[in-house]
């Protein structure tokens, strides 16, 4: 089935201040939606980031697809190779590790692989699932994405969640994502305040949630001695401790003494990460993303290796809307070997590009769709209108430093380390 189009839409969408270690989240957060175009009719569906730099090696891609093969895969990805040969992007927010050839590559592939599999699914008439080799699970767990954060955004109204910078907000916060979407595992984004207060909100969770796993991520925001100090303080308390310190060296240093397992999505983030990672026993828990490693197939194909060296797995999120979240269910339900709760910033969120209802959290999963392809249909008018908050809004890139500064000027990131 041949490609006759691909449409590339980029497309803003609210997003609360929430807090990180490298400052606040800006009013908008940015994607890219993509819509390849097929014979018969058939149209493929991706999502994935939206700042000027990545949108402009997509479009690189774009004008190489006409008459393309969906199912040809293997002839993709070397378009894209050849299309983005000696281009590298850069990871603008620190957040998600350094970028190479190599992962630039395979995130920009990942955009259009998604999209085919999509048409794939829906011209065979099968869910993406199914092409993946059948599910492992009928629902997919995800786990409730705690932040701290600030009241509103400068010069508006207070937002529904309101201020949270203290454990008892925190909890309150928890209650309700709890409440609202019934998840039963938490995580709280850290390396913001004082490892001590964070170890303060932990432990105030905990209280609240007696039973519901916890995690913590900071970024690598503390030094080895402190990750170390922080999960003797947590031992028995966390499911995981997530990028606690830089560098698969300084990971491996805190991994010989804490009880619990290290979690990354930061110092192992492409195939070339982990014999070194592996090697030094510095992580007991990869956190995937089909949109940096690859694709969903890669994604499965890590699994694999993860499962050889007695690694688990659980997927790391961004701020994302439907299409992503649909590919994140049917590559987590068929990936047996997925031995954690996934992340999702999904309740962050006010407005989507997806017809509602495909996707429902019930106890903290999300099932997976039944209809062909990912089971989720484009609304034209949403995706209309996340296009005009894009042109709107202004922004090119994620930047919470810049933005941050506005709060707290000469705000610099935490490269010193707790």
């Amino acid at each position: 089935m041949k490609i006759e189009d691909v449409v590339l839409t980029p497309v803003a969408f609210a997003d609360p201040p929430l807090l990180n270690v490298m400052g606040v989240h800006e009013p908008f957060a940015l994607r890219s939606v993509v819509q390849v175009r097929c014979e018969d009719g058939v149209v493929g569906l991706g999502e994935s980031y939206g700042d000027a730099a990545f949108l402009g090696e997509v479009r690189k891609v774009v004008p190489e697809l006409a008459g393309h093969d969906v199912f040809d895969l293997p002839g993709l990805k070397r378009i894209v190779t050849k299309a983005l040969a000696g281009t590298v992007l850069t990871d603008a927010h620190g957040l998600i590790g350094g970028f190479s050839i190599r992962k630039t590559i395979a995130s920009v592939y990942a955009l259009f692989e998604v999209a085919c599999l999509d048409a794939q699914g829906h011209y065979l008439g099968r869910p993406v699932a199914d092409l993946l080799g059948g599910k492992a699970r009928d629902a997919v767990d995800f786990s409730a994405y705690l932040f701290y954060k600030y009241g509103a955004h400068i010069g508006a109204q207070e937002d529904s969640w309101g201020e949270v910078v203290t454990p008892e907000q925190l909890v309150g916060e928890a209650k309700r994502m709890v409440e609202e979407y019934g998840f039963r595992s938490i995580k709280l984004k850290g390396g913001v305040f004082e490892p001590a207060q964070e170890v303060d909100g932990i432990r105030a969770l905990a209280e609240a949630f007696p039973g519901h796993p916890l995690r913590i991520d900071p970024n690598a925001a503390w030094t080895v001695e402190t990750s170390i100090r922080v999960a003797e303080e947590l031992d028995g308390v966390l499911e995981y401790l997530e990028d606690p310190t830089p560098g698969i060296e300084g990971m491996a240093k805190v991994a010989e003494r804490a009880s619990m397992p290290l979690a990354t999505n930061m110092c192992v983030v492409n195939f070339g990460d982990i014999e070194p990672a592996f090697r030094a026993r510095a992580i007991g828990v990869l956190l995937s993303d089909h949109h940096f490693w690859g694709g969903m197939r890669d994604t499965q194909a890590l699994s694999v290796t993860c499962e050889s060296f007695g690694v688990g797995l659980s997927m790391h999120s961004n701020s994302h809307l439907g299409i992503s979240l649909a590919a994140m269910v049917h590559v987590a339900a068929a990936t047996p070997h997925l031995t954690y709760a996934c992340d999702t910033h999904w309740p962050w969120k006010t407005a989507d590009v997806i017809a509602p209802g495909a996707l429902e959290f019930v106890e903290g999963a999300v099932k997976v769709p039944e209809k062909p392809g990912l089971g989720i249909e484009i609304d034209p008018d949403a995706l209309a209108r996340a296009h005009e908050d894009f042109v709107r809004c202004g922004l090119t890139k994620r930047d919470d430093v810049t933005y941050m500064r506005q709060w707290t000027p000469g705000f610099e990131p935490n490269t010193a380390r707790w």
